[in-house]
């Protein structure tokens, strides 16, 4: 059977790379990887199928129009995954324009670029091709103690980051509803797993407990998240844009709502178990308080029953075993993270003056 070629944007990132080497491994898909190599970007999360067949890396800018036409163009892909996005919201108080630029204007040209590529395929193909627009649960805004966010939910950005994404998902349902791009649209709750950047929690922490260093929580560390293990996440992006209904949204979640109090405290049980200091000390003991951010929404939760019943899916991993997984592919996996760190040390970000 012949390949389908799939153009993954963002896949040298932390969700696009797990997506890429899970497809690439597959042998079911030849895969291009479109990604601008920003801070957040690493070839390393690819090495283990760089030589593949299957799969060939370009470095583009969704942002630059001319260089993505002749990238598509190129490549013919029966596919387009989006996932390239500047995705972490301390910087995005820092450094909204980043946000704007490549989540709203970039996101903008992949659509457009969708509607003249359709446009000029043949009738059977064109009516397989899907532009998968890869987004976030944050665009929905805060929930109160009780609750799910659906499909349904309305839109309540409170973030830059959280308001581009927003921004990006209603331009990818008016070019479905106007121009008959065929888009499907994923909202997932926070992801975490091996390859992620150190700026988000889970990998921090891993870090600053190994370092010897204060674990900061921000506020009393009440806020609520649900998390989802990457390798599910990247499962139920692949059924969604093989078996996503056009004009259709799905919310992919892990089931796993806790606070981040809790998740801080377990990755220090599970440390402590793992790479225990010396004297009986617990890594507990390097829990800090901080200043809340800004506009920190309190609570999400996902309601993923949509895609379970529609399309099969739901996540394997509990958080438990998913950040047992985790934990260990840092502890051996600390070459990766130190040549990391050399672009973030750790530092707060995200504070108003």
């Amino acid at each position: 059977m012949k390949k389908e070629t799939i153009m993954i944007t963002g896949g040298a990132g932390f969700i696009g790379s797990e997506v890429v080497r899970q497809m690439v491994r597959s042998g079911r898909w030849f895969v291009v990887n479109v990604d601008k190599l920003t801070y957040a970007g690493n070839l390393e999360s690819l090495k283990c199928i760089e030589g593949s067949d299957d799969y060939r890396f370009c470095r583009v800018d969704i942002c630059d129009k001319q260089r993505m036409r002749e990238e598509i163009r190129r490549s013919r892909p029966d596919r387009i995954m989006h996932l390239a996005a500047e995705s972490h919201v301390d910087r995005s108080i820092d450094a909204p324009d980043d946000f704007i630029q490549t989540n709203i204007l970039g996101t903008y040209n992949l659509l457009e670029l969708s509607r003249e590529y359709c446009a000029g395929l043949p009738e059977e193909k064109a009516a397989q091709f899907r532009f998968h627009h890869v987004s976030t649960d944050e665009v929905y805004g805060s929930l109160g103690e009780t609750g799910l966010f659906t499909e349904e939910t309305p839109y309540r950005p409170n973030s830059p980051y959280s308001a581009s994404k927003a921004s990006s998902d209603h331009l990818a349902r008016a070019w479905y509803k106007t121009f008959g791009v065929p888009v499907v649209i994923s909202n997932c709750s926070n992801n975490y797993g091996p390859c992620q950047y150190p700026e988000k929690l889970i990998p921090l922490v891993i870090h600053k407990a190994l370092a010897g260093e204060p674990l900061p929580i921000y506020g009393k560390g009440d806020n609520v998240r649900d998390w989802l293990y990457v390798g599910d996440h990247a499962r139920a992006l692949q059924a969604i844009v093989v078996e996503g209904e056009p004009g259709q949204v799905y919310n992919v979640g892990g089931n796993n709502e806790m606070t981040n109090l809790v998740v801080v405290e377990v990755i220090c049980d599970v440390l402590d178990e793992l790479r225990p200091l010396d004297g009986g000390r617990s890594y507990r003991e390097q829990i800090e308080f901080v200043a809340d951010r800004p506009g920190h929404d309190k609570r999400y939760a996902i309601d993923a029953s949509k895609i379970n019943d529609t399309l099969g899916w739901s996540p394997a991993e509990t958080f438990e075993t998913g950040i047992r997984k985790t934990i260990d592919w840092y502890l051996e996996n600390q070459a990766w993270c130190q040549r990391v760190m050399q672009k973030y040390k750790g530092e707060r970000l995200g504070v108003l003056s």
